[in-house]
């Protein structure tokens, strides 16, 4: 399928060929949600502790008699029964992150571009090169266009001067073609991609 491209300047660069294997295909909820999954699972941190009987710090002397008292025949205050003792079956630190077999994760991608491409959210555009590292004409540009909540998509490397002036800009973001991924691309209104990250992903993704 064909596209427009377009420059910053909001001025046309012509036309482009879009890989229907990539950007043509039928989004499905079910895909994009396991892939998500994984990725915010992989970025928990799992560093939640608590206390368990032998980390806190009451006294381990025996409180009354094993025989005779009339109560329980408890150890020491540690017991979880008590107040300020120690936690049964807590929390402990641990990895929340699980498996996903990397033709799905890459199945998935597909299905975000394509999910983008339907709903009327790409954009390519020729290139993301400024001369000068200056936010002030970045955003400029950028409100001229329209984006609002936008995730920018460049080659194998991102032009220093764009990713400066792009880092100041509110719900702008900016990421090499590696660093693609289905969560930052669902969590943007709109998907901007330059014709080196297009060749990049298609390359990346056949």
């Amino acid at each position: 399928m064909k596209a427009p491209v377009i420059k910053l300047d909001a001025g046309e660069a012509g036309e482009v060929d879009l890989n229907d294997d990539i950007f043509g295909l039928e989004p499905r909820a079910d895909i994009l949600h396991r892939v998500v999954r994984w990725q915010r699972a992989r970025m928990q941190q799992g560093t939640h502790k608590v206390k368990t009987r032998s980390e806190t710090s009451y006294s381990t002397k025996k409180i009354v008699r094993q025989k005779g008292s009339g109560g329980a025949r408890h150890g020491d205050r540690n017991a979880p029964i008590f107040r300020k003792g120690g936690v049964y079956k807590g929390p402990t630190p641990r990895s929340h992150e699980h498996d996903l077999p990397k033709k799905f994760r890459k199945l998935g991608l597909k299905h975000a571009l394509s999910a983008k491409q339907k709903a009327g959210e790409l954009i390519v555009i020729e290139d993301a090169n400024l001369a000068e590292a200056k936010t002030k004409l970045l955003a400029a540009a950028v409100k001229n266009l329209g984006w609002k909540r936008a995730l920018v998509i460049d080659g194998a490397a991102v032009n220093e001067n764009f990713a400066k002036a792009a880092a100041n800009i509110e719900g702008v973001d900016v990421l090499p073609s590696q660093g693609a991924n289905v969560y930052d691309i669902l969590k943007r209104d709109t998907l901007v991609v330059t014709k080196a990250g297009l060749e990049a992903l298609e390359a990346r993704l056949k």
